[in-house]
Order: C-alpha cells, then sequence, then structure tokens
C-alpha cells in the first residue's frame, strides 16, 4: 500500500441528528413579537427622557458655574473696593492732618496770644509749646479724664473734638502739648478773639467739607462706625483700632462696641517709622513723646557674643517671604468661614490647617487672653471683670468681677495669667493693683499693691512662687508669693528725660533666672532675678516695644513692636556671661531674626511649645502664623473686625486664642497637617 493511500479516506456525513439541528428555527410567535416590540418603544422612550434630564442638569450646572463666577467676581471687587476706600481714607486722612497744620501757623501768626478753636501744632522738640519737656503727661491726660481741670475743657466741648480721631498719632499727640488752645474761651474766662482772616476762614471751610467726606465713606463702608452718644451728653466715637493714653479714661460702651485699644500711647514718630496707616489709633489727644535713644540695627552692636552650639543661628535666605492675601492665593490654600478667613502661603508646602472653635461676645475691648497650662480653660480680661471659659464646651465657668473704691469709672483688666497649677488666676488693671484670685472660690486670696500706674503685663513663674508685672511708673517688680517681698527694678538710663519708658510688657525666663520687660522708649531691657543686675539693653526697634516672649528653651527672646516687625534675639548667653564676669553684657546679643510682613503695630506675641511657631496679633486685625527657624510667614489669619490686641497659644491642645478690640474673644483650632 502507498504512504499516500493512508491519508485518502471518505469524508464524514453528518448523523441524522445534526441534519434536524442545522435546519431552519421556527418561526416566532405573533405575541413574542408584539412584545419585543412594546419593549422596544418603552426603552425608546426612556432614553428620550435621560436625553432631555441631561440637557437640563447641563443648562443647571451653567448657569450655576456662571453665578459661582459671578460672585467671585462681586467678591473680588469688594476687596478691591475696600483697598482702594483704605487708600483714599489714609489719603482724605493727611490732607485734614496739612491742613490742621496750616490752620494752626495762621492760628499762630493771627492770634499769638492763644486762638481759640484749633491750636498750634508743635513740633516734637517741644518748641513753642509752652510745655516743660520733662513734665509727666499723666497730669495733662488725667484732667481730660476728670471733665477738664484747670482751664481745659471737657472733649465734647473742643470744636475739634470729632475729628481729633482722625489725625495721625504724632498729629494728635503735638495738638495736647500746646496748652494754650484748650485754656481760654469760655472755661478760661478769656474773652472771645477776633475773627480769623479770609485765608483761615477758607482753609476751615475746606477741611470741613473733608471731614464730611470722609465720614461718607466710613458710614458707608461700616456702619457700625456712626457716632455714637454717651449718657453724659458728650459725643464718643467708634472707629477702627485706637491706641488711647495709658491715663485716660475709655468711653462708654456697649456689647459689641468697637473701643480703642486698652494699651499706652506710643511715642510720637516724626520719620513714620512705625505709624500706622489707615485707621485711626485713638479717640483722645496724646502727649508728644520724642524719639527714644538713636537706634542701631541689630548688626552693629559693639560686641557679639562668641560663637557656641546653645547660640541661636541666623536664618538661611528665603524667597518665599513674597506677600500673599486671600484674594491672590489658589483655593486649595484658602480657608473661609461665616466671618473669618485665612491664607496659606501657596509658595511653601501647607504644613498647618486653621479652624474657629468658639467665640466669647464681651461688653467691651477685649484686653488680654490666656490659656491655663493644660489648656482646659481660657481666661480673658475686659471693663471690670475676668472671665474664664471652658475650652472644650464653650461655657463660662467664672466671672471675676473686679471693684475698687480708690478707681472710678471704667476700669479694664490690662492682664490675666493663670498660675501653673491652674488654681489661681492673676489680674492686673488701671488701679494699679495686682489681684491674685482663688478660682474655686471666686475670691481674692491676695493683692499686691506698689505700682504709681496702670499695670499693663503680668507673668508667673514656672513654679508659680514669681509673679513678674509691668507698669508705666518706669519699674518692672517681681513679687514673690511665699515670701510676700517684692523686687523693684526702674528704668533710670534714658537719654531724654522727656521720653516715655512706661513698661508695656514683661516676660520671665523658663528657668526664672532672667526678666526681660519691653518699654516705649523701643528698648527691651533684661534684668537678672537674682541679683537685680541690667545685664542686657536690646535695641532695633524703631518703635515702641508691645510685647515679648521667651522662647521655651529660654535661649532666645521674641519681641513685637510699632514699627510692625517681630525680632527674634539671641540670649542664650545672658545669665552665664553676667555671673562669670560680674557685669552687665549690654550689647552683647544679636538680633538673629526679623518677621516682616505685617501692615499695622505688632500688638502680641506667643510661640508654640516646641519653638516651632511664632504668632504674632496687629492693629491690621491680622494672625500672622511664622516659621521660626526661616522667618517665613507661613499662615495669615482675619478673624476679627478690629484690632488683635493679645493673644496665646497652647500646642498641648492645638489651641489659639485672640482677643480684640471688637468686643470678641475667640478659640481657634491650629493643627499639623
Amino acid at each position: 500500500m502507498s504512504a499516500s493511500s493512508i491519508y485518502n479516506h471518505r469524508s464524514l456525513q453528518p448523523t441524522g441528528r445534526s441534519a434536524t439541528a442545522q435546519a431552519a428555527p421556527p418561526p416566532i410567535p405573533p405575541r413574542l413579537s408584539e412584545a419585543f416590540d412594546a419593549i422596544k418603544q418603552e426603552f425608546d422612550a426612556i432614553a428620550t427622557e435621560v436625553d432631555l434630564y441631561k440637557g437640563q442638569k447641563d443648562d443647571v450646572e451653567h448657569k450655576l458655574n456662571a453665578q459661582i463666577s459671578e460672585l467671585n467676581s462681586i467678591r473680588r471687587t469688594v476687596y478691591e473696593l475696600e483697598s482702594q476706600q483704605a487708600k483714599i481714607r489714609a489719603k482724605y486722612e493727611e490732607e485734614v492732618a496739612s491742613l490742621h497744620a496750616q490752620i494752626a501757623s495762621l492760628r499762630h501768626a493771627t492770634h499769638p496770644s492763644g486762638p481759640l478753636g484749633i491750636h498750634s501744632l508743635p513740633s516734637n522738640s517741644g518748641g513753642g509749646s509752652g510745655v516743660n519737656p520733662g513734665a509727666n503727661a499723666s497730669s495733662s491726660l488725667d484732667s481730660i479724664s476728670n471733665g477738664g481741670g484747670g482751664g481745659v475743657p471737657p472733649y465734647g466741648d473742643h470744636p475739634s473734638n470729632g475729628r481729633s480721631r482722625d489725625l495721625p498719632m504724632d498729629a494728635r499727640a503735638k495738638e495736647l502739648q500746646d496748652p494754650r488752645g484748650r485754656e481760654g474761651g469760655i472755661r478760661g474766662g478769656e474773652p472771645p478773639q477776633r475773627l480769623p482772616p479770609r485765608e483761615f476762614a477758607e482753609l476751615e471751610q475746606q477741611q470741613a467739607q473733608r471731614e464730611r467726606e470722609l465720614d461718607r465713606i466710613t458710614d458707608q463702608r461700616d456702619p457700625k462706625r456712626l457716632k455714637k452718644r454717651d449718657p453724659s451728653g458728650e459725643q464718643s466715637f467708634s472707629s477702627t483700632p485706637r491706641l488711647p493714653s495709658s491715663h485716660a479714661l475709655y468711653p462708654p460702651s456697649g456689647p459689641g462696641g468697637q473701643l480703642g485699644t486698652p494699651y499706652p500711647p506710643p511715642p510720637s514718630d516724626p520719620a513714620g517709622r512705625g505709624g500706622g496707616s489707615g485707621a485711626p489709633s485713638s479717640s483722645f489727644p496724646m502727649p508728644a513723646l520724642p524719639p527714644g535713644p538713636s537706634t542701631s540695627s541689630s548688626s552693629s552692636n559693639a560686641q557679639k557674643p562668641p560663637p557656641s552650639s546653645d547660640a541661636l543661628a541666623p536664618p538661611p535666605p528665603s524667597s518665599a517671604g513674597e506677600e500673599f492675601t486671600f484674594t491672590n492665593v489658589p483655593p486649595e490654600y484658602r480657608r473661609e468661614g461665616s466671618d473669618w478667613f485665612a491664607a496659606f502661603n501657596p509658595k511653601i508646602k501647607k504644613s498647618l490647617d486653621i479652624n474657629l472653635v468658639h467665640s466669647f461676645s464681651h461688653t467691651s475691648v477685649v484686653c488680654c487672653v490666656q490659656f491655663s497650662q493644660d489648656g482646659r480653660y481660657l481666661a480673658t480680661g475686659c471693663n471690670q471683670t475676668a472671665q474664664i471659659f471652658d475650652t472644650k464646651s464653650g461655657q463660662k465657668v467664672c466671672e471675676l468681677a473686679h471693684e475698687s473704691e480708690a478707681h472710678s469709672g471704667d476700669l479694664y483688666i490690662r492682664s490675666v495669667r493663670f498660675s501653673p497649677d491652674g488654681k489661681l488666676l492673676a489680674t492686673g488693671a488701671e488701679d494699679r493693683q495686682i489681684r491674685i484670685w482663688d478660682i474655686a472660690r471666686k475670691r481674692i486670696r491676695q493683692i499686691f499693691d506698689g505700682h504709681q500706674q496702670e499695670i499693663y503685663s503680668l507673668d508667673f513663674s514656672l513654679d508659680g512662687r514669681l509673679i513678674v508685672s509691668g507698669s508705666g511708673d518706669r519699674t518692672t517688680r517681681i513679687w514673690d508669693m511665699l515670701e510676700n517681698t517684692c523686687k523693684v527694678f526702674t528704668i533710670t538710663d534714658v537719654v531724654d528725660p522727656s521720653t516715655d519708658a512706661g513698661v508695656t510688657s514683661v516676660a520671665i525666663s523658663p528657668r526664672a533666672d532672667l526678666v526681660a520687660a519691653g518699654s516705649l522708649d523701643n528698648v527691651i531691657r533684661i534684668w537678672d532675678v537674682a541679683s537685680g543686675t541690667l545685664v542686657e539693653r536690646l535695641r532695633g526697634h524703631g518703635n515702641s516695644v508691645y510685647s515679648v516672649a521667651f522662647t521655651p528653651d529660654g535661649k532666645g527672646l521674641v519681641t513685637g513692636s510699632l514699627d510692625k516687625t517681630l525680632k527674634l534675639w539671641d540670649v542664650s548667653h545672658l545669665g552665664l556671661r553676667a555671673k562669670e564676669e560680674g557685669k552687665p553684657n549690654v550689647g552683647g546679643s544679636p538680633c538673629v531674626m526679623d518677621f516682616i510682613g505685617h501692615k499695622d503695630y505688632v500688638l502680641s506675641v506667643s510661640m508654640s511649645s516646641d519653638s516651632r511657631w511664632v504668632v504674632s496679633g496687629s492693629k491690621d486685625r491680622c494672625v500672622h502664623v511664622w516659621d521660626s527657624q526661616t522667618a517665613v510667614l507661613q499662615l495669615m489669619l482675619q478673624g476679627h473686625k478690629n484690632s488683635v490686641i493679645s493673644l496665646d497659644l497652647n500646642s498641648a491642645n492645638d489651641l489659639l486664642a485672640t482677643g480684640s478690640g471688637d468686643s470678641y474673644a475667640r478659640i481657634w483650632s491650629l493643627t499639623r497637617v
């Protein structure tokens, strides 16, 4: 058999069953076909409805996006208008101040013996003012508070009473320094002077017109700033943050009223180094205080400490400090609430988040806030009361009413401090007394007397034994709770005797070996607690220093000033060198970092317990959170409608407290992300 025959075979034939399977299918019954047609028609109808609904949805989304875009555009326009209004207001204030100066010069030329109405504005040196440069400013301001002793008419009787608030800080200060304008007239017993010349009358008319337009702009922007009349019949004016005199009483107010910021007055600043921008700063004229000793930059200090591992190192240069605002950052770098907003630096990785936790309304300006060490409670100080709130529930747990027989009228609590164990609360007030309260019993346990002027700042040592106080009387005092003794550190090294060197803020180091005090003469002084020796003077700020705080390790000191900046100083060597050499190391502590970004006075500073963050509050209504290692601004929060007078940071519970001139204290959560 051939090989090919193996593969030759007969093809297989399908069986009968397969052949049957390949036969044509039977026809579909008519009823089934009709059912399929009905299902198809229903499906087509549903598909048509889906297309219709989809079109309607797209139309609604389009309209919604358009409305959102329109709202964002309106918001940007409002922010731009607000910015333009602030510029216009500042321009009008400058022009009004210029007109005041021209009117004063003309008045002086026309009535050299002492005119009625608006006074002359003497120079900062006091020339031609008729006031002894060394005189204490408190006497003239006390006369204002008491309704005008010594021929000084009350605030409501002065022709420019409603406009003094619109003058720049130094112009208002100069206004009070010349007593001739407020003497005479009806109260002074002098006959009315002759009418001013035509040129003077024209200037007065221009001034009145500009003031009316300025009031119109202000009233349109914020109806809450309308003038109000107090029960006594005199006028008081609500405005944006003001810095009234340390001796002047605050105007009466109701809940939510915007009052003056309860802080001592800054010295006049003719060079404009730290002048406020925009909003007026005081409801009362202030004494003109010549600038303090000439300040030099921290790098020009004559003596530098030797480099050591403990010394603070200057930060590396950074390009992330450019200004950013809520309007110019991407949406993911914004947080916004019903009446607050925050912006994060878009040039660096977002490492913090913030949110509003509680908001507490007060009957007056909130002068001070502080957390207990465990973060469970927050203490606040306002007019005549100190209050304690539970930070979790937001409930008020205690209210401590302050009464003083020797002090009439308003009594603002300028500083509150918990003892480290949380059982006591120390309060410093305008009546020059330090009260130690037993919180559980709501009673005064102890009173410390000795200061001659208002108390602006308090601080407890970590062991709870010492209390440090700072006052407008140029003294810093250390009170021993156990021995009931007091050490007094007096500022006596002021070059110009007419310069006010009142103490605005004090802090005691973690080891309780150093006490730092910021003052109105732009200088921070540091004393050794044990010996009472002045071991350092820190010069570098261009205006009054309103807040000081030691770093948690005690090696650094953070300061905030009316020159709109913060500074970090290296003080790690102070205690050791003072003990080794037996003499002060004045001028040897360098400024290792500057924090620049606020638009107005820096009123309060605080630092996190891990030394990572520096927080500051300002008259520009903003809270800034800075990286302490680079001085780069991380976060900008605007959560108040007035100055942020006081703040405190409790890192244990990631909480931040702020107190403001808008009569609110707020608790914020400040967490890492």
